[in-house]
């Protein structure tokens, strides 16, 4: 008789960009450790999510590589950084760093890959996820994955149906609404 294998629970995550959600938008890349800042309340978002059973994934858009204006090791040194200040809690980061002036590449939002990769690597169930970004294109690649998303920052309220001014009350609506 043959031995049925059991299937991988699944589990749930929550998708984080990087610039101006784990850390202060400068309006301008940011590579330099002395201008990496992690936001207010971040640490304090990022223990919440994980004391509710969330995975942690940043995916970040990193196009300056691309461009030759920095390395992939000064993002690598800026992660380190973000997890030293959030007491490790972030499970994996993605970083995308295309450009569509030098090449086009399905990893870069608003296209899904770095999603899809994390999904399945950590077998997420995309109903139970939620991707918190500053930016329309964020979204636009979680929607794409049936994924909840979560506009932070300071846009015209109606922008998108679930607006908060940070991460700390993105991370408190979420553990509300799944609690």
């Amino acid at each position: 008789m043959e031995k049925q294998q059991q299937p991988v629970p699944l589990a749930k995550a929550v998708f984080l960009d990087r610039d101006g959600v784990l850390n202060v938008e400068r309006g301008e890349y940011t590579w330099r450790l002395q201008d990496f800042e992690v936001c207010p309340g971040v640490p304090e978002a990022l223990a919440l999510l994980k004391q509710h059973g969330y995975l942690l994934v940043v995916v970040t858009n990193q196009a300056g590589i691309t461009k030759g204006l920095y390395t992939k090791e000064d993002v690598l040194a800026c992660h380190v950084k973000l997890q030293a200040a959030c007491g490790h809690l972030i499970d994996a980061l993605y970083m995308a760093p295309g450009h569509p002036s030098k090449s086009e590449s399905l990893s870069r939002k608003p296209n899904s890959l770095m999603l899809e990769k994390a999904i399945a690597r950590f077998h997420l169930y995309p109903a139970a996820c939620w991707l918190v970004g500053d930016q329309p294109r964020d979204l636009q690649a979680a929607q794409s994955c049936g994924i909840s998303g979560i506009l932070v920052g300071p846009h015209p309220p109606g922008t998108h149906p679930q607006q908060k001014s940070n991460l700390l009350e993105a991370a408190q609506f979420i553990v509300a609404k799944t609690a």
